[in-house]
């Protein structure tokens, strides 16, 4: 890999809601705090070193939520990048809370969402959020009154775009009636496609899917991960990645890590190119998987 080159302009572009243009390769910053998603990272300099490298590498999409840490991986980008590059999309998450290690509780209520944004705010030394995301439907919280509580905090110059997180299709639809919806971030891979038919109603109205857990598990998908990796001579990951930005033109990854290289490592997917027998074979995984 020559790391001259490796840059995330490779995987092309996507557009947020008809406004925003962001490479469509950003990074996770979720890896950043400490074990169990709780507290700080062990190596402070080491994350504030992953961030600064990702700017370098041409990643202009950031996302992180304010229960990482809590708290911690919002205030861990502000430091490494504030004041920060132009064109960067900084993207943030509120409705869930963040008690102990491994540990989530929902609270998607009108009063938490303002607290959540104006924190974001606050933490990332911004006076507007980019892209603001309801981090998950709240079960006892009406989700029209969550959507209509970010609505107004777009109406007052707060969020200036409005996506969805862990959402059914319903969900962006009900959604959509109250706002624009520009992007949904669900668990999706090349071997986990619960959520297919949400990465096609997105693309077919042009909102940004972003896959969360991009590599798929299990015996028979890491085998073909690995013959195809093999004969890219690139890593499993990279050839999962690949497959992602191939799925969609409006798939935005955000693979996470607390490494440098692993992050390099990452962006180069940006320049692997499937084969359409080798697409397709990655396609068949999860029907490989339930026939066995």
């Amino acid at each position: 890999m020559n790391k001259k080159n490796v840059s995330a302009s490779a995987a092309g572009d996507v557009l947020l809601g008809g406004e925003v243009s962001v490479h469509r390769l950003g990074y996770g910053a979720m890896r950043l705090t400490g074990e169990g998603i709780w507290g700080p990272p062990k190596d402070r300099n080491g994350a504030l070193a992953v961030l600064r490298r990702a700017v370098e590498l041409d990643i202009n999409f950031i996302d992180t939520a304010d229960s990482y840490g809590p708290h911690v991986s919002e205030e861990l980008i502000a430091e490494a990048l504030h004041p920060y590059p132009a064109g960067l999309v900084i993207a943030t998450k509120g409705g869930w809370n963040r008690p102990g290690p491994n540990q989530w509780t929902h609270d998607a209520t009108p009063a938490h969402l303002r607290k959540a944004v104006e924190g974001s705010l606050k933490r990332l030394r911004l006076n507007r959020i980019d892209l603001f995301q309801l981090h998950t439907p709240d079960p006892v919280v009406p989700f029209e009154a969550s959507m209509e509580t970010l609505a107004e905090l777009r109406n007052e110059g707060k969020i200036r775009l409005i996506g969805l997180s862990n959402v059914t299709q319903e969900h962006i639809v009900r959604a959509r009636k109250i706002v624009p919806i520009v992007s949904v971030q669900n668990r999706y891979s090349f071997a986990d496609r619960e959520w297919d038919y949400v990465v096609d109603y997105c693309e077919r109205n042009k909102i940004a899917f972003i896959p969360w857990f991009p590599l798929g598990a299990g015996r028979v998908a890491g085998d073909m991960l690995e013959r195809i990796a093999r004969a890219h001579q690139a890593t499993p990951m990279q050839v999962a990645i690949a497959w992602l930005l191939r799925r969609s033109p409006m798939m935005l990854p955000i693979p996470g890590t607390s490494s440098v290289e692993h992050l390099e490592q990452n962006v180069a997917a940006s320049s692997v190119r499937l084969t359409d027998e080798e697409y397709q074979k990655l396609f068949a995984v999860p029907a490989l998987v339930a026939s066995r």
